[in-house]
């Protein structure tokens, strides 16, 4: 998917105006306050769109499901141990979240494409719905998408929980931004490759059957 400006427009209320707001709540309301906060750039957006097109923002959704979780992980405790873990454990809920969903006939990357698509095109939606039904090859890219940041978010809390509760926090305060950067910088990179791979098969595929007709 090409980045729109609606699609950078949608990046900008959900990535960078939340971290932007509680930046600048933090310092008078803490970190709850904060927080809480940052979940109002997100809700508007979401607002936005619902009133526009009718359909829910699928990624503003999960931003301020992740906010809730932070919020809620900070009132299990005022502990450093479990105040180095609030993060991890928004991330791992959220890789529960993409494992759990490929019990059912969509997965979540199959819901956030169909997000972005529908607000792209018109008949967006319909067209990637039938694209998934007719292309099986479609279906399983999804699922195995989906089971990829599943299990790397999932794996990366375990690792920083670990880290958490065994290394010195000053130990914990310098490595942990580099694992969570990395994880989230290799899924990134492994998603880039997997499309650009599934395109090139697409293609393969469609060159091969045209000197047929």
């Amino acid at each position: 998917m090409k980045l729109r400006p609606a699609f950078a427009l949608e990046l900008v209320f959900n990535l960078l105006l939340p971290w932007l707001v509680y930046r600048l709540a933090a310092p008078y309301f803490g970190d709850t306050g904060g927080l809480i906060a940052s979940a109002a750039p997100p809700i508007v957006w979401s607002a936005i769109e619902l009133a526009r097109t009718r359909r829910i923002d699928a990624l503003s959704v999960m931003v301020v499901a992740g906010i809730a979780l932070s919020v809620g992980a900070m009132a299990l405790g005022g502990s450093p141990r479990m105040l180095l873990m609030r993060e991890s454990l928004v991330s791992g809920a959220v890789g529960v979240v993409f494992l759990a969903s490929l019990a059912t006939r969509r997965p979540l990357i199959f819901w956030l494409a169909r997000a972005t698509v529908a607000r792209e095109a018109a008949d967006g939606a319909e067209r990637i719905e039938r694209l998934y039904r007719e292309r099986p090859a479609l279906a399983a890219a999804f699922r195995t998408m989906t089971a990829i940041w599943g299990l790397g978010l999932t794996g990366e809390t375990a690792l920083r929980a670990w880290m958490a509760w065994t290394w010195p926090i000053e130990r914990f305060l310098v490595v942990s931004p580099f694992i969570g950067y990395g994880v989230y910088g290799a899924l990134t990179l492994w998603t880039f490759l997997y499309r650009k791979t599934m395109h090139a098969r697409v293609d393969t595929i469609r060159n091969q059957r045209e000197p047929a007709r």
